[in-house]
């Protein structure tokens, strides 16, 4: 069957060396209740405009840098795009990472960090940056579809220890709970790093990585910590995060492990009391979701009561884009649909509407960095 590709994205243009990061949400139709994280199908109305957001970085691929946070809309479920938007800019510094998610309401609330242009993460790591100079987490909001934005406002004091080094939101979407006792919470996955306590270590180790979770119950006014996953072990170190909603309200949360467990990826689930306070059980090896150290993305298609998970699948290289999907919560996957054998790296998910999961993904003939490239995949090929 033919796929419907698009390229929203391209390294080398539009004022941008690179492109980095993507992030995807679809908004609510105008004219019937939708979802805006893509975790159920739209009605019958149609689907929204989808949000696809990345890291425009101006002068190289490199993760530091002048970095602004840019956006394209799509009026035809990613057949097309607008122009680029530029949502974020922290003058010459980093503005990147998004973390978007749509409410209810239909308002799109965006979280992502900055970080002065010199701070690399090696830097950061080792805590040779300031804290004005290193992390920090900012939200804004748009009521109208993602046409134009609010101003940034701070909230690194709610979200960020004192001892924490590095800072990442996600990347990719974010969830607003839609079952259980806490429907309506805003659920944002990230991860962090402390400072080295085993002799000889600098802070850059991977043992050094955590997990958590930013909360907010009044829809992005105010925000907190809820679980955190820290344990320098060097056998399950939380790196970025993704997270899904089960249909009974609990969470999924996946994530890239850079230390030497079985596989390179780790999962974990929040009870639907919970919402995300706590995690059932630590972080634990996740074999069956084969690939490399690399980012991936979770989305639960509501109906069917399917799990997918995008990553590259080959075991050592960020290579073979792949969708695998899973009918227990995530104990066990398969192989749903392979993009191709091409280079890949970063991507993540959305419900377009009831026959269509959209994927936003990185890839290129000869780098995984060329192009961001978004695919439309019927929902048939992945049940």
């Amino acid at each position: 069957m033919a796929h419907e590709t698009s390229l929203p994205f391209r390294a080398g243009s539009e004022g941008y060396a690179s492109f980095r990061i993507p992030a995807v949400v679809i908004t609510r139709p105008a004219t019937a209740e939708g979802t805006g994280t893509g975790s159920t199908a739209a009605e019958d109305a149609g689907p929204g405009t989808l949000l696809a957001f990345a890291e425009g970085r101006v002068h190289s691929a490199a993760d530091h840098g002048d970095i602004d946070l840019v956006l394209k809309r799509s009026a035809d479920g990613g057949r097309t795009w607008g122009p680029l938007q530029v949502v974020a800019r922290n003058g010459t510094g980093t503005a990147g990472n998004p973390a978007p998610v749509v409410l209810d309401g239909g308002r799109i609330v965006l979280l992502h960090v900055r970080n002065a242009a010199t701070a690399t993460e090696e830097r950061i790591r080792r805590g040779l940056v300031s804290a004005a100079d290193g992390r920090r987490v900012w939200v804004q909001h748009s009521d109208d579809d993602g046409a134009t934005w609010s101003a940034p406002r701070e909230i690194t004091a709610q979200v960020k220890r004192s001892d924490w080094r590095w800072y990442a939101t996600t990347p990719g979407h974010a969830l607003q709970l839609r079952n259980g006792p806490h429907a309506g919470r805003l659920v944002v996955p990230a991860n962090h790093s402390t400072a080295p306590t085993y002799t000889g270590d600098n802070g850059t180790e991977g043992r050094y990585n955590g997990g958590h979770v930013l909360l907010s119950d009044d829809e992005g006014e105010s925000w907190r910590i809820g679980y955190t996953d820290s344990k320098p072990n060097n056998y399950i170190n939380a790196n970025e995060t993704t997270a899904a909603e089960l249909p009974d309200g609990a969470l999924y949360f996946n994530t890239r492990n850079d230390s030497p467990a079985p596989g390179n990826r780790a999962d974990a689930h929040s009870a639907p009391e919970s919402g995300g306070e706590q995690l059932i059980k630590p972080f634990r090896p996740q074999a069956g979701l084969t690939g490399p150290v690399v980012e991936g993305s979770v989305l639960h298609l509501g109906e069917p009561d399917v799990l997918l998970f995008s990553g590259p699948a080959d075991p050592a290289d960020r290579a073979l884009m792949t969708v695998r999907a899973s009918r227990d919560r995530g104990l066990t996957w398969h192989v749903a649909h392979t993009v191709d054998g091409l280079p890949a790296a970063y991507s993540d998910l959305v419900r377009i509407d009831g026959a269509t999961v959209g994927l936003l993904y990185e890839t290129g003939d000869f780098s995984a960095y060329s192009t961001i490239t978004f695919r439309r995949i019927p929902v048939e090929e992945l049940v």
